[in-house]
């Protein structure tokens, strides 16, 4: 069963094979010139966009009701996946106020920074887990996560691909010519250093998919739709919880913002890492460059302030300084004289 982006009603299968996971009588409508599937995401992010804008209350009523409801589909077997971070914070507070029983999974990548593993680990019922290669041995074996995930597959589909592929991804495809090497970033594809997207995947979620086989719990993830492109289009076509398909996930707070979490934290005095008082906006993996040419500071000179150590180690055995040097980006702060 699925969730119906317009109604939040579930939906059978037989109905989601018809009606691209909509309810028959009222929420699915077939735009004209469209197809089916546009024109559910186009129903989709309407309906993003409205949940959006709720106020705090709304939502946390309307997340308490998705996560009651994956709690029951799943009778109970079901996880918080816990980094550390806010987001993840607040999903497993909300989680823990009407089912305290419910474990919450740390991965712990061993880049993680010092804080969030104790942080993590200040709460009960946490369960860590640990991915079979270290970050070093992705670095060199798949390549640096640089940019954002789809922009560093695109670089290492465009490198490693047929001639079709290859075109592909730097002409783009559809009526938008979408899907390619951004033109900003086309250079990298020349970089004297491997790039790819395989970081998260070998070090978050294979790790996580081990565990979910081995309990045959299914996982609730803090993840906002307005992270990032990917995360905003996923949503769109599923909604908060996808109960089908190969790996079933619930994401409570899809529709939530970033001010809404902190307004959550800060309504309930909800304990957080102590990293975030100190400029850090990005508590994920210490050396994960997804992302860091939008910051300023950027999160690896702020690590030189913060864990010399660990920079100074990137900087030296994996080579990090080479690699923010080819995109232009500063790795040390500068200093007044």
């Amino acid at each position: 069963m699925t969730t119906c982006p317009v109604c939040s009603r579930l939906v059978k299968p037989a109905k989601e094979a018809r009606w691209q996971g909509h309810c028959t009588r009222d929420c699915y409508r077939k735009r004209p010139g469209l197809t089916r599937r546009q024109a559910a995401n186009v129903a989709g992010y309407r309906t993003l966009v409205q949940r959006q804008s709720l106020p705090l209350e709304a939502k946390v009523a309307m997340s308490i009701r998705r996560i009651r409801e994956w709690y029951a589909y799943w009778d109970g077997a079901v996880y918080v996946a816990f980094s550390g971070g806010k987001d993840s914070t607040v999903l497993l507070h909300l989680v823990r106020s009407i089912y305290p029983e419910v474990p919450a999974v740390f991965i712990n990548t061993t880049m993680e920074y010092p804080e969030i593993r104790r942080f993590a680990t200040t709460h009960e019922n946490v369960v860590s887990v640990h991915p079979k290669k270290s970050f070093h041995r992705v670095v060199v074996e798949h390549g640096w996560p640089v940019i954002s995930k789809e922009q560093a597959k695109y670089i290492f589909q465009y490198r490693n691909g047929s001639a079709l592929m290859r075109r592909r991804r730097w002409e783009g495809y559809g009526p938008e010519r979408s899907y390619r090497i951004a033109n900003k970033w086309r250079f990298l594809v020349d970089a004297p250093f491997k790039i790819s997207n395989y970081c998260c995947a070998v070090l978050k979620k294979a790790p996580s998919q081990i565990y979910d086989k081995r309990t045959g719990r299914k996982p609730m993830l803090g993840m906002l739709a307005e992270d990032s492109k990917l995360r905003k289009a996923l949503y769109v076509m599923h909604g908060c919880s996808t109960f089908t398909g190969k790996k079933p996930k619930s994401t409570p707070l899809g529709f939530w913002t970033t001010e809404d979490v902190w307004a959550y934290i800060r309504s309930r005095r909800v304990p957080y890492c102590s990293l975030y008082d100190h400029g850090v906006k990005s508590t994920g993996c210490m050396l994960c460059l997804f992302g860091v040419h939008m910051e300023s500071p950027n999160r690896i000179q702020l690590l030189k302030e913060s864990h010399p150590k660990i920079w100074r180690w990137g900087m030296n055995e994996l080579g990090l300084r080479a690699v923010m040097e080819y995109i232009n980006l500063p790795c040390e702060l500068k200093r007044e004289p």
